[in-house]
């Protein structure tokens, strides 16, 4: 019976080991002090110089769900691009139902100023 269960502690075994060794051998073999480089300011280009919770612009956000409202797009595209002929027309019309509302919602964007950044 407990022959069952060596694949699950095998697993749990080898998962723990991937997760703890990259860890012990960093504190062990790394540096002791980070690198100036490190601590330069990265994709901002200035030094933090305020508390971490600052209020952001929501054009951040609104970007960003924009970005996933048309990667979503794309993303159900390519499986229909696969099946189209085993869809038929159907499909097809589905499909095309379905960008007709995102350009609605992208022109609807597009007109209200989401899309400019000042």
């Amino acid at each position: 019976m407990l022959a069952e269960y060596f694949p699950v502690l095998l697993f749990i075994i080898v998962a723990t080991m991937v997760g703890v060794v990259p860890m012990v051998l960093g504190k062990l073999l790394g540096p002791t002090r980070p690198d100036p480089e490190k601590l330069s300011p990265y994709e901002c280009g200035f030094e933090a110089f305020e508390d971490a919770r600052m209020k952001f612009d929501v054009r951040y956000y609104l970007v960003a769900i924009l970005f996933i409202l048309f990667d979503l797009e794309i993303a159900f595209l390519f499986p229909w691009a696969v099946v189209l002929n085993e869809i038929g027309l159907f499909g097809f019309l589905s499909m095309m139902v379905f960008l007709a509302i995102l350009v609605v919602g992208f022109i609807y964007e597009w007109m209200k100023g989401a899309l400019e950044w000042e």
